[in-house]
């Protein structure tokens, strides 16, 4: 045999060699043989380039939006008790009162009157009583004259009492502090009892009545914060929380009767308005968030593509809350998790990618839509 035939021989064993090595080395180390694949698919032409984001860690808020009507903590039509005709009107209307203030006098005259009489007729009974009982301790008077005074003193007594209570009547007052509306009488009216004179609205804090599906009879619950917006100030969200419950559930729409209760310092708010309520329900921190656009059904669930080593892996998530372009994973992914965004629709589980934008971060204003 020559020279050359010898030296192509030896080269041929050397290169089978190596090539024997190499595939064993792969076959007996995983992760070498994994990188190998990866950088391959990466490096390969075959790969579908997708975009991509990062799963992130922020805070997700569980709301529901409703309509309202804000009504009154407190409201009254302010009414007479007795006939009489009105002496004096003792307010501006739309300002502001507190309790026991005069609103309204009624003329007097006949009510003074009957006082004076009812007192001189009580102070004769008390004389008549003083006698009947000098005369019985002399025994010079019966027992039942002296009963029969005392019995008309008390009735005097009484009469005295009622004329009095007749007399404050007369003067209408505040019954608890308030804003009072536009007056229904002027001096010089003839009222008649139960007759509305003024409505009183107490409106720091105002209350705004909601109604709830009934599904959500177990998420509701006293305290909960509420955001409420109306069109009169549209810039502004005022902020209150649940404060009643009805217990009766409504038959005919299937809805839960909530009262919360706004702070109002300033009555910008008043009862009758039309307000859009928002209700939040759960609040959570560290929620996992991933672009909505990530996110495709796939049967009956809600799927991702995760990236893993230039690897497209299917993976099935379960879904929570939702905010302003993103959603919130129960499960299925973790923080620090790449899921690809746009190019789904290219892919299958185990399909080569090539990521070319990762997307950028969100903000974490925790709003939810």
């Amino acid at each position: 045999m020559s020279r050359t035939v010898t030296r192509a021989v030896t080269i041929g064993a050397l290169a089978v060699a190596v090539g024997g090595g190499a595939f064993w080395y792969l076959r007996l180390d995983p992760e070498a043989e994994r990188a190998t694949q990866t950088a391959a698919a990466q490096e390969s032409p075959a790969a579908t380039a997708v975009e991509a984001a990062t799963v992130e860690i922020g805070p997700v808020i569980d709301a529901m939006t409703v309509t309202g009507t804000l009504r009154s903590d407190e409201d009254a039509f302010i009414s007479t008790e007795i006939a009489g005709r009105v002496n004096g009107v003792h307010f501006t209307e739309g300002e502001a009162v507190e309790q026991g203030d005069l609103l309204f006098t009624l003329d007097d005259a006949i009510n003074r009157a009957e006082v004076a009489t009812a007192e001189a007729n009580l102070e004769l009974s008390r004389r008549n009583s003083d006698r009947a009982v000098e005369l019985l301790q002399r025994n010079a008077g019966t027992e039942r004259a002296r009963d029969e005074t005392r019995a008309q003193l008390a009735i005097n007594e009484a009469e005295v009492n009622l004329a009095r209570t007749r007399l404050d009547k007369t003067r209408i007052t505040a019954p608890f502090d308030g804003v009072v509306g536009l007056r229904r009488v002027s001096v010089g009216a003839y009222v008649t009892p139960g007759q509305d004179l003024v409505n009183l609205e107490d409106i720091d804090p105002i209350k705004v009545d909601f109604r709830v599906p009934e599904r959500f009879l177990s998420a509701i619950r006293v305290g909960l914060p509420i955001e409420a917006k109306v069109e009169a100030w549209p810039d502004r969200t005022f902020e209150g929380e649940v404060y009643a419950i009805d217990p009766q559930i409504d038959a005919g729409g299937r809805s839960i009767a909530v009262r919360a209760t706004i702070d109002n310092p300033d009555r910008l708010l008043r009862p009758g308005l039309f307000a859009t309520v928002r209700l939040i329900l759960e609040s959570r921190d560290e929620a996992l968030l991933v672009p909505e656009e990530a996110i495709f059904a796939q049967g009956d669930g809600q799927y991702v593509y995760r990236v893993e080593e230039g690897v497209a892996r299917l993976t099935e998530i379960r879904l929570g809350g939702r905010r302003v372009g993103q959603a919130e994973i129960r499960s299925g992914l973790e923080a620090g998790d790449v899921v690809v965004t746009a190019g789904q629709m290219k892919l299958s589980d185990g399909a080569p990618v090539r990521v070319i934008d990762a997307g950028a971060p969100a903000d974490d204003d925790g709003e939810v839509s």
